[in-house]
């Protein structure tokens, strides 16, 4: 049975509150603006329990305390919150205008990075009355809000890809060869359920061909002696997420698939010895694709090389071409080169990797060696 975690405190809350603040005056913004989403969660730990129809909305300015502004029947939810001590509330009415009632927070000519998970409803509502008011989504404005891990979170991080490494080595030994992808797929979510996990949010099974799409999810081919596959899987465990992939193959693998595997394990080992601080992401995406563009397999590499992971599965930063942002400690990120043969098959080997300061350090233990399955 895996420990309870480290609760996070209304101290810890409030030091992000006050940090994404301040660092949003220092991008020229007059503040955030936050509704229902994995930014509020992480911010002020509130996750209403309602649909988003009714107007939720966080407040942060540099010059004035965190306000939160909610549906006055989803008031004592909001006020149970473990951050809410580090805020001040109000409530709005049914049958009140929540924009108007929100427009007393904000600069009539601010302009504030807002969650990319608000409705279109609520921004074109805030804009109705405040229409000086400028807006820019928080990926562009503050990409790295949520990219540096505390400890505690890096620990939560570790669980779930403990967790995630459980439910593969479970999964190696179910019978693969004559079941469908689908029926794979629920094994191992119910895998990841059973290990912990509270949400399961992608069980992808690509066998023979199907894995030479990197986009595959599930699906009702029969698995076949002979196939390699493809499993790539993650979900939510006590709020943080877990991504991983393996590639195992049904009976012996050919001399080509062995090859092909040990060259996406050696991009994948020589991308996470790139790992230290200052590094730029992009240097990490270099590393990995240099090694299956020298085998001659780089044209069947054909997407970014890792991404962040927090309260969501994928966030910045991006392991990816362009990106070059310097990796810092407690950044916590999946590489995951692949190389990919059209009709044929594909292999992808990722980890999750936390930046110390030492160099990376992996959240996912399991062999990278070609597991053979039955």
């Amino acid at each position: 049975m895996s420990e309870t975690p480290v609760a996070f405190t209304e101290q810890d809350y409030a030091a992000r509150m006050y940090r994404a603040a301040r660092e949003a005056a220092a991008a020229g913004l007059a503040g955030l603006l936050v509704t229902p989403g994995p930014d509020l969660i992480w911010l002020c730990g509130y996750r209403p329990t309602a649909g988003t129809e009714r107007l939720t909305l966080l407040v942060l300015t540099a010059d004035s305390e965190p306000r939160l502004l909610v549906p006055a029947l989803e008031l004592p939810d909001a006020e149970a919150a473990p951050g809410a001590g580090a805020l001040r509330m109000s409530a709005w009415q049914d049958g009140q205008d929540p924009y108007a009632a929100a427009a007393g927070l904000l600069r009539p000519h601010g302009h504030y990075g807002v969650s990319d998970a608000t409705w279109a409803l609520h921004l074109l509502g805030l804009q109705e009355a405040l229409p000086l008011t400028t807006y820019r989504p928080l990926t562009t404005a503050l990409p790295m809000l949520r990219a540096v891990k505390d400890a505690h979170e890096v620990a939560r991080l570790a669980a779930a890809g403990a967790a995630a490494d459980a439910a593969y080595q479970e999964i190696l030994s179910i019978r693969f060869a004559g079941r469908r992808e689908r029926d794979v797929a629920a094994d191992l979510a119910r895998s990841l359920l059973a290990h912990g996990h509270s949400q399961v949010d992608f069980t992808v099974v690509g066998s023979g061909p199907n894995g030479a799409n990197p986009h595959h999810e599930a699906g009702d081919r029969i698995i076949t002696v002979g196939d390699m596959v493809v499993l790539d899987f993650g979900g939510l465990k006590d709020g943080y997420g877990s991504d991983t992939t393996r590639t195992v193959h049904v009976g012996e693998p050919t001399d080509e698939e062995r090859q092909v595997h040990e060259i996406v394990r050696a991009a994948q080992q020589a991308a996470f010895e790139a790992v230290h601080p200052d590094v730029p992401c992009q240097e990490i995406d270099r590393v990995a694709r240099a090694v299956i563009e020298d085998a001659g397999y780089g044209e069947y590499f054909a997407h970014r090389t890792g991404h962040g992971i927090g309260v969501t599965t994928h966030e910045p930063p991006y392991l990816v071409a362009g990106e070059q942002r310097p990796l810092a400690p407690g950044m916590c990120f999946s590489i995951e080169p692949g190389v990919y043969l059209p009709d044929r098959f594909g292999v992808r080997i990722e980890d999750i990797v936390t930046c110390t300061e030492e160099g990376g350090r992996r959240l996912n233990t399991t062999p990278h060696e070609m597991a053979i399955v039955a």
